[in-house]
């Protein structure tokens, strides 16, 4: 048959075909037409703010977070030690984000870099520890049973235990440790911290207070005379002064038992003692201990700041603003590589979450957002000391200041300080509970001890302050805390994650009052 019926009408195949090809590429002409135009539309429709602030708001990811804090604590930053190479080329690779995050410049002389003084030292072997007995010498093992001194000078030292509780001298008080024990030439062991509880007796804490520092521990061991220290602190702790020709080494219960067994007494009734009698149980042990630390010191070593900034709009509120940070440093290398994955690369992860949340909502705000990565936290919070001194803005212009740090443990969320400022808190509650609903709760501090995150010098200079941290994780066969295994398997991103999405929503809201 050569010819087609079409509603009634007889065409031949040759013109239905011409016909219809001409009807069908019409057809597809008009369909790409409008589908452009329905695309040009969608394109050119402008979000509201909300819509702009949820986008940005579901962008931020656990996987980026994960990725974040593996970066961190990857070799290449030999776990950031203030002062140290890897510690400098952390805060350079953290200076790259804001960068591409469009972060102005708030550090000194037009960068994004804070200096300050931060002497140094780098631990550069296990070095040794060993108890001489009838048998020769017990060898202890390296992370398990003792770490070298992280601000230990290189040497060697062979001498008597001597045993002196607290190691305060505070005549004031009328507490000597060191008062009917000579210590000259001598390694004395002693504790942290002091016989009074913050909580129990306030007023009187204050009194000892002085005395809890790590710094004058050393210092007055070696004023009575002391060739070496052993601090019943197991852990790689950089946070003490540095004594040139004095030997440091941190231990564990396996070292205090060994050198307390035969005595008659146990280091925990010499301590109970001490609290409850206020009355010094020093005595000389009789147990010979060598002490051997290879380490190098950086005296004129430089600390820094990262700063960077979302400029407020509002020409008064501007000045008043809202401060994000975190501690950028770790432990560096004592010898082996210390990953600090929750403390604290799970902060610094999520300080760099929001920032990036930001720089994708694309609005403006009253009130500039100032994002601070803080150095040597981890060697007597220096970094936020430093810049307090020397602020962007006077501490009393500060709307608030919000802490990130070690968030990478648990699955609820803690806020600290939440209860001193419950109004400030409540901005993170109203976000939580419409979007996240993540168990979160606040608590009392009373701020006394020494510090031990960058939260306490805002808080004492009168800023405004939470500081969050995460709880709830089941417990680990190791410790992580200050040791190496302190690694981003252990890490709950999803909680990061939920945290994050809260500090970047309370916020946008604090920031557009």
């Amino acid at each position: 048959m050569n010819s087609i019926s079409y509603f009634g009408i007889r065409y031949s195949k040759l013109v239905w075909t011409t016909t219809m090809k001409k009807l069908f590429l019409l057809i597809a002409m008009m369909f790409i037409f409008s589908n452009q135009f329905y695309s040009q539309q969608n394109q050119t429709k402008e979000l509201t703010s909300e819509e702009k602030i949820l986008s940005a708001f579901h962008s931020i990811s656990s996987n980026t977070i994960l990725d974040y804090i593996k970066e961190l604590c990857s070799d290449k930053f030999e776990g950031r030690l203030t002062g140290s190479k890897g510690y400098d080329t952390a805060a350079e690779w953290s200076i790259s984000l804001f960068k591409k995050w469009g972060l102005k410049l708030a550090g000194d002389a037009g960068t994004f870099l804070q200096k300050f003084s931060n002497p140094y030292t780098l631990v550069l072997d296990a070095g040794e520890l060993s108890l001489n007995n009838a048998n020769g010498k017990k060898y202890y093992e390296y992370e398990k049973e003792y770490y070298s001194g992280a601000t230990s000078d290189a040497g060697t030292a062979t001498a008597e235990v001597v045993y002196v509780g607290y190691g305060i001298t505070a005549p004031e008080l009328g507490y000597d440790d060191y008062a009917n024990v000579d210590v000259k030439g001598k390694i004395v062991l002693l504790n942290p911290e002091i016989p009074i509880s913050p909580d129990r007796e306030p007023e009187l804490f204050m009194k000892w207070r002085p005395y809890s520092f790590h710094d004058y521990k050393v210092k007055n061991a070696f004023d009575h005379g002391a060739v070496g220290m052993l601090y019943n602190y197991h852990i790689v702790n950089p946070n003490c002064i540095f004594i040139k020709g004095f030997l440091k080494a941190d231990i564990g219960k396996a070292v205090t038992d060994d050198i307390f067994s035969g005595t008659g007494k146990t280091i925990d009734d010499c301590l109970k003692l001490i609290r409850t009698e206020r009355k010094p149980q020093s005595f000389n042990t009789a147990k010979i201990v060598t002490i051997k630390c290879n380490t190098k010191h950086f005296p004129d070593g430089i600390g820094t700041n990262v700063i960077g900034k979302i400029e407020g709009t509002d020409p008064v509120l501007k000045d008043n603003p809202i401060i994000i940070g975190a501690h950028l440093d770790h432990l560096g290398m004592s010898h082996k590589l210390m990953p600090g994955a929750n403390d604290n690369a799970s902060g610094d992860a999520a300080l760099f979450a929001i920032a990036e949340a930001f720089s994708k909502v694309k609005l403006t705000f009253k009130r500039s957002i100032i994002f601070i990565l803080f150095g040597a936290e981890e060697q007597g919070v220096k970094g936020s000391e430093f810049y307090l001194k020397h602020p962007n803005v006077p501490a009393a212009d500060i709307k608030a200041f919000i802490n990130l740090e070690s968030v990478g443990r648990g699955e609820n969320i803690g806020a600290g300080s939440g209860k001193n400022y419950p109004n400030l808190f409540e901005y993170f509650e109203r976000a939580n509970n419409k979007f996240v609903h993540r168990v979160m709760t606040a608590s009392q501090n009373a701020n006394l001890a020494r510090p031990r995150q960058d939260a306490a010098h805002f808080l004492w200079a009168g800023v405004p302050t939470i500081s969050f941290g995460v709880y709830g994780a089941p417990p680990l066969d190791v410790p992580t805390y200050h040791t190496t295994h302190d690694i981003p398997d252990y890490i709950f991103p999803e909680t990061i994650e939920d945290l994050a999405k809260i500090v970047f929503l309370a916020t946008i809201e604090m920031a557009n009052e």
